[in-house]
């Protein structure tokens, strides 16, 4: 197995390469506005660092958000051109898992939820059981319209850091001693529990991005035509 992970739902432009066993190479660079301009070097590095070339690829794990409109279809369009290059299959795993399964290697058991940025004084969400069960559907809200259901859990990603006097947890829950929560996405978390999916033979959700908003750019209301009829 060469497993190529990639996610771009979040400010983070993150790649990795899994052989089955171990990560045997990870890129994570952290610009919301240059997802199109750093994947496919990202991609080029991990493989240059695992001697690695494009058709030694088996798999390819892409996240699927939720996240911005322009910055996840960057991940999800070049997984997709890679596995129909490659004849390989593509696989799509929801941002937040990966961030939690990421919290679950740095020592937080559950329960607890993840939020990541969603702008607009919004987050994208979900609750966990634990780092690989997930409870509730990803969803989009502001923070305080959540505040009470998340109380007294942490909340890991960059939404629970950018409002954590909203999300503050109680005295109760359990943070890893020492440990270093995640804020973005990192390939090398998604890659990990992509391999634990398919070794243990898990489905995978459809590979189809969760916007759950409509996209910013639209289309003006009585937009007038300018161009012959």
């Amino acid at each position: 197995m060469l497993l190529l992970a990639l996610d771009t739902a979040t400010p983070a432009v993150t790649v990795a390469l899994h052989d089955g066993r171990t990560v045997l190479a990870s890129s994570h660079q952290v610009d919301a506005r240059r997802h199109g301009e750093l994947l496919l070097p990202a991609v080029q590095r991990v493989l240059a660092e695992a001697s690695a070339t494009p058709a030694d690829l088996t798999d390819v794990v892409v996240g699927t958000g939720p996240g911005p409109y322009t910055g996840l279809r960057v991940g999800l369009a070049t997984a997709a051109a890679f596995g129909a290059a490659l004849d390989v299959p593509v696989r799509g795993l929801c941002t937040l898992d990966g961030i939690a399964y990421a919290a679950g290697l740095a020592g937080l058991a559950g329960p607890f939820a993840v939020a990541t940025d969603a702008r607009r004084k919004e987050v994208y969400w979900a609750r966990y059981a634990d780092p690989r069960t997930r409870i509730t559907e990803p969803a989009v809200d502001r923070p305080a319209e959540i505040a009470e259901v998340l109380a007294g859990q942490p909340v890991v990603g960059a939404g629970g850091t950018l409002y954590r006097e909203v999300f503050a947890a109680s005295p109760s829950a359990e943070l890893p001693a020492g440990g270093e929560l995640p804020e973005h996405q990192s390939a090398a978390a998604l890659a990990g529990l992509a391999v634990e999916m398919l070794a243990a033979g898990a489905e995978f959700p459809p590979c189809r991005p969760l916007y759950l908003r409509r996209p910013d750019a639209q289309v003006p209301a009585n937009y007038k035509v300018v161009t012959p009829q």
